[in-house]
């Protein structure tokens, strides 16, 4: 090689390396990292916040509960007998007096015929001896008979009157179980599985359990709550803190056991006057609108109890809040773009957001997204925050700064293309 072509080759170095101080020179155009011309560094990144209002918070306590049916009554075989006919179908809705099961009837029906017959006979004997005392009567006033005779006659009436008196009860008694051999629905509800079937013999010694109907509309659930959560909430009532709800009532709302919550809401009816000795709780129970069928007895279901209201109370989104085993926090943006972590209290949620009970004060800016774009104790720049619509993805808090960092990356490596046009030149 030459000297002429090696002086060449150095000068276009040269020149390339000039090129590429003089492009990465904050004097020399925009600076690394997007900021202004003649800037001292980028501008602070934006992120969204929520500005903490007072406003009224029902105080509610998520506890678990149980349902069960307001009326439970078990079809039992009151007389003895053998099944002749089911007249209903398994897990169907049915009316109180509507007949289930059908019992041979043969042997009672000729029990009542017979004490009808009985009956009769002692009615046509109190005719007779009614009749002959009517006779005696003058007979007696005249000493046509003996007094012997009279007496003998008004006490053949007394006993053929007692006579009638029993012939009726016993009619009375044979239809009550000649209407036993037909089985009925002793209330409306839901009736399940039959437990006997065609052809068993039941009732025989004791009244046979034939099936099981029960009230499902409404629906009691029964749960417990601590008995320190309950005096402490009846302090703070007493303070002015909170207000009773609905007048010394309550509100309930349960979610069901995939987490969704039912539509309809229910009314607490009582809690119990003593505590369990050996939990520290005290039983509860209130009453739930089923007329679709949807709850079941049994069920175990999430009970949202609303007992008071914070008319001051605050709240702020769930992804605001940083949760973890030290305890509860929030990000809060002071007046000079500072960020600074909170220790907060946290109750219960509604509408996915977090009931604040301490830890924040009105006007106070709580940072809701844009955590990604924290750079140490650098101050960001806050704009309302706004929720993403229903059914939208949100969009990742870090895309606004990996988008400025790779134009910041283009930026920084365009001077090699004219390196590369140099060295071809």
């Amino acid at each position: 090689m030459s000297i002429p072509n090696v002086q060449r080759i150095s000068a276009i170095a040269a020149l390339s390396m000039a090129g590429l101080l003089a492009g990465c020179s904050p004097e020399g155009g925009a600076p690394a990292g997007g900021g202004k011309p003649g800037g001292g560094g980028p501008p602070p990144a934006e992120v969204g916040v929520v500005t903490v209002t007072p406003q009224g918070v029902g105080l509610a306590t998520d506890l678990p509960g149980r349902l069960e049916a307001t009326r439970v009554a078990q079809v039992r075989a009151r007389v003895a007998g053998i099944l002749q006919k089911r007249l209903f179908r398994e897990g169907s809705d049915v009316k109180a007096g509507q007949v289930l099961f059908q019992i041979d009837a043969a042997p009672y029906r000729a029990s009542y015929e017979s004490a009808r017959a009985v009956l009769a006979r002692a009615e046509a004997n109190l005719t007779q001896t009614s009749a002959q005392v009517k006779r005696f009567e003058p007979l007696i006033k005249a000493n046509a008979i003996s007094q012997q005779d009279y007496d003998n006659a008004i006490a053949a009436r007394a006993l053929a009157e007692a006579d009638v008196q029993t012939g009726k009860a016993a009619v009375e008694t044979a239809k009550i179980n000649l209407g036993y051999a037909t089985v009925t629905a002793p209330i409306s509800g839901r009736i399940g599985r039959a437990l006997v079937t065609e052809g068993a013999l039941v009732g025989q010694g004791e009244a046979t359990q034939l099936a099981v109907v029960q009230q499902i509309d409404p629906m009691y659930v029964n749960f417990t709550q601590s008995a320190t959560d309950v005096l402490r909430l009846r302090k703070a009532v007493e303070s002015g803190e909170f207000k009773r709800t609905g007048g010394g009532g309550a509100s309930v709302r349960i979610a069901l056991e995939d987490g969704t919550l039912y539509k309809l809401p229910g009314k607490l009816l009582f809690s119990d006057l003593s505590v369990d000795p050996s939990s520290g709780q005290i039983m509860l129970r209130a009453e739930i609108p089923n007329p679709q069928g949807l709850l079941l007895p049994g069920l175990y279901v999430r009970v949202q109890l609303e007992q008071a209201r914070a008319e001051a109370g605050i709240v702020v989104p769930q992804q605001a809040v940083q949760r973890g085993t030290s305890g509860d926090s929030v990000m809060v943006v002071g007046a000079d773009g500072k960020v600074s972590p909170r220790k907060v209290t946290i109750g219960r949620s509604v509408d996915a957001q977090w009931v604040v009970l301490d830890g924040l004060a009105a006007g106070e800016m709580v940072m809701v997204d844009g955590f990604q774009k924290l750079r140490g104790n650098a101050p960001v720049k806050p704009v309302p925050w706004k929720p993403a619509p229903a059914g939208a993805s949100p969009q990742p808090a870090s895309a606004g700064a990996s988008a400025g960092a790779s134009g910041a990356a283009s930026g920084a490596s365009s001077p090699k293309p004219a390196a590369a046009a140099a060295s071809g030149g």
